[in-house]
């Protein structure tokens, strides 16, 4: 979709959209002639529409050539609600036309306040909602394909083009998330993620890859073994980002997990929704997308992601409940149920990245454990920290982009609960609290000194209605955040 900015509403016919802000008479701020200010008025009326943010009245007004053009009202909401209900607006107007029409302009010029703002976050919007992966459909019907071609944004000052660009970085990178986790597991498996993350060289991020006999060398048996069941190859993908032109290492770690498929093992799932299991490289995902988010906008700090990838089989080599593997870390695990894998493979990632970069902050992202979508549903990914001020920033950061996030505990009394009889740990606890023994788990393998923050997302990385910024599908949650929290902690 395109986005261009311009100082007056272009001539020719299309889909005119007025923003306005909450209140008595917002209508009326629209800026619309004498002639057809009262229907629209009579329209909002008979709708309740106070300029409520993403609230939309719509109306076809006649011209002067006997035709007539499509005309909607958006509502941003009240000054309180910032940028955020610019982007309500973007993203519901780009749901209602995205099918239906060609070109949409769009006019912020009865906007109060950062108008440049506004229109760079209404472009954000538009484009992150109308994202779509309509690759494999062959026989879409021709009234559901796509047909939003432009966006043209009126009014947003000489400095709207700017903060598009700013912007725009984070839009490419929550899509390059998207793409990568509403990709099939025959077509996104660990080296195909791999090839498809190669392409962030072109935006200076240095890529190093370990294959199985790399990580084997370095005892990475835990993560391993989770690949025994699987014909695909592990992977541990390396991406750097240091744009502070500083020589040594990062000081902050992003760390994903990367289950390409999960069917649980020969601890398997159920039949009955484990198509939904090719997310569960998610938060690998999220770390990728949040590097070309980094890298596009060429940030001023010095990072490193790192994601975990694998596919979890059953077969005959596959691992068994039972089993007593050996990690990176030299800490053993008891391996109760081969469908608690997600930690297996962090745990090694996690291992790897302190003894090679000595991060003093590491984040990990993961869709660890359902108990989690029990706990929060699909509204806030699960936190756990053992440092508080790390946990502040990142519900700050949170808060400010969207993807939100609330704080769990960790302590000795869960932490007693993966204690095993015959090795250091076990890979679960009992069925209470079962995302905290997984964050209890991750601790374990954090090195004295170093503050960690465990994200668990199982919840946010994959919807099944449509939001204000995704269709239903992938929602690249974790991108927003993860910019936001380098942009107001680690940049100067």
């Amino acid at each position: 979709m395109q986005v261009r900015f311009t100082a007056d509403r272009p001539e020719g016919a299309h889909t005119l959209a007025l923003l306005v802000p909450a209140g008595s008479g917002a209508v009326d701020r629209a800026g619309l002639d004498a002639v057809h200010a009262p229907v629209l008025r009579a329209a909002a009326a008979a709708a309740r529409f106070e300029g409520e943010a993403g609230g939309i009245v719509e109306i076809f007004l006649p011209g002067t050539d006997a035709t007539a053009r499509r005309t909607l009202i958006a509502g941003v909401g009240r000054s309180s609600d910032g940028v955020t209900g610019a982007e309500k607006a973007g993203g519901a107007l780009v749901a209602r036309l995205l099918t239906t029409e060609t070109t949409l302009v769009v006019d912020v010029s009865a906007l109060e306040g950062d108008r440049a703002a506004a229109a760079a976050h209404v472009a954000l919007a538009a484009t992150l909602r109308g994202w779509r992966h309509d690759v494999y459909r062959t026989k879409l019907p021709q009234k559901q394909r796509p047909t939003l071609g432009e966006i043209v944004i009126v009014g947003g000052g000489e400095g709207a083009q700017a903060a598009w660009d700013a912007l725009r970085p984070l839009a490419d990178g929550i899509a390059f998330t998207r793409m990568l986790v509403t990709e099939p597991a025959n077509v996104i498996y660990p080296e195909s993620f791999v090839e498809r993350c190669e392409a962030l060289r072109d935006l200076g991020v240095e890529i190093e890859v370990l294959d199985e006999a790399a990580m084997a060398a370095l005892g990475m048996n835990a993560l391993l073994g989770v690949s025994l069941g699987s014909e695909k190859e592990a992977r541990l993908l390396v991406m750097r980002w240091n744009g502070t032109g500083e020589d040594g290492n990062p000081p902050l770690a992003l760390v994903g997990k990367g289950v390409t498929f999960d069917t649980g093992g020969i601890s398997i799932k159920p039949a009955a929704g484990m198509e939904d299991m090719k997310w569960d490289m998610g938060g690998a995902g999220a770390v990728a997308g949040a590097m070309h988010a980094l890298a596009g906008r060429k940030a001023k700090v010095n990072v490193v992601g790192v994601c975990g990838l694998v596919e979890n089989m059953p077969d005959g080599r596959a691992q068994r409940p039972g089993d007593v593997v050996t990690s990176m870390s030299g800490q053993t695990i008891e391996v109760i149920n081969t469908d608690a894998e997600g930690r297996l493979v962090l745990c090694d990632a996690l291992t790897w990245v302190q003894r090679r970069y000595k991060p003093g902050t590491i984040v990990d992202l993961a869709t660890l454990t359902g108990a989690m979508i029990i706990a929060l549903g699909h509204e806030y990914g699960g936190l756990f920290a053992n440092d508080d001020g790390l946990a502040e920033t990142l519900k700050a950061a949170g808060t400010a982009s969207g993807d939100r996030l609330w704080q769990f505990p960790l302590g000795d009394a869960y932490d007693k609960l993966i204690d095993s009889p015959i090795a250091d740990m076990k890979n679960v606890g009992p069925r209470p609290g079962g995302s905290i023994t997984a964050a209890q788990f991750l601790k374990r393998f954090i090195d004295e000194g170093v503050k960690w923050a465990h994200l668990d997302i199982a919840g946010m990385v994959w919807a099944a209605k449509p939001g204000t910024l995704h269709d239903k599908g992938a929602t690249g949650y974790g991108v927003r955040l993860l910019d936001r929290f380098v942009a107001d902690n680690f940049e100067g």
